[in-house]
């Protein structure tokens, strides 16, 4: 536990600069997101990420990851190949910028996933989700830590489960790997419940 918030302190502390995104510019280069992420960036289908209101750091990171193929979804072949670094900082700041989903939770399985949550399982070695996401699900978008809040309960179960299998490995220092691994698929369904319901501000 102690090597882990290690880690997590120094992501955070050693995070380095990344230029600022143009939003205006980014609304025209974020057309080619809206048939899957919708035109202000809230999906209409589960397995497809709300990209609203998302940290532009994190979101920066991740595309430029997709692109470059040091994360694997199928589903953006082809799609981002062509986009500049710069391009890509622009939609980033535009999503950003954009109001996050709220969406409605089952309230009998969130609360199964409240407490750890917030306060994490000491015995099983899993540290809270709000330590980087925050208590509300906003994130720490400096740190590049995403928000969760309105997020989708079907993507953020597919990438919880990603990061347990190993499928999914672009998390800086293994952080979301180490904890996920620890975790029950009922545990990750009532967190990703939980998520979901949370009502985060913009990032």
């Amino acid at each position: 536990m102690k090597k882990l918030l290690f880690g997590l302190t120094l992501v955070i502390s050693t995070a380095g600069f990344v230029h600022a995104g143009d939003p205006a510019a980014g609304e025209q280069k974020a057309q080619v997101c809206a048939a899957c992420h919708g035109g202000n960036g809230i999906s209409t289908v589960g397995q497809w990420p709300n990209l609203a209101g998302q940290g532009e750091r994190y979101l920066t990171k991740q595309t430029i990851d997709i692109r470059d193929g040091r994360r694997n979804v199928p589903e953006m072949t082809g799609i981002v190949d062509n986009l500049s670094d710069q391009d890509i900082r622009d939609i980033s700041a535009f999503y950003a910028r954009k109001s996050a989903n709220i969406g409605q939770a089952n309230e009998e399985l969130a609360m199964r996933g409240r407490d750890l949550y917030r306060a994490g399982d000491l015995a099983k070695g899993i540290p809270a989700c709000a330590a980087c996401h925050a208590p509300n699900g906003a994130g720490n978008a400096p740190a590049a830590f995403p928000a969760v809040s309105g997020q989708h309960t079907t993507y953020a179960i597919n990438q919880l489960k990603a990061f347990r299998s190993g499928e999914r490995d672009n998390d800086p220092n293994s952080m979301m790997r180490i904890i996920a691994e620890k975790m029950s698929d009922s545990e990750i369904e009532a967190v990703a419940e939980y998520m979901y319901g949370l009502h985060g501000t913009n990032r």
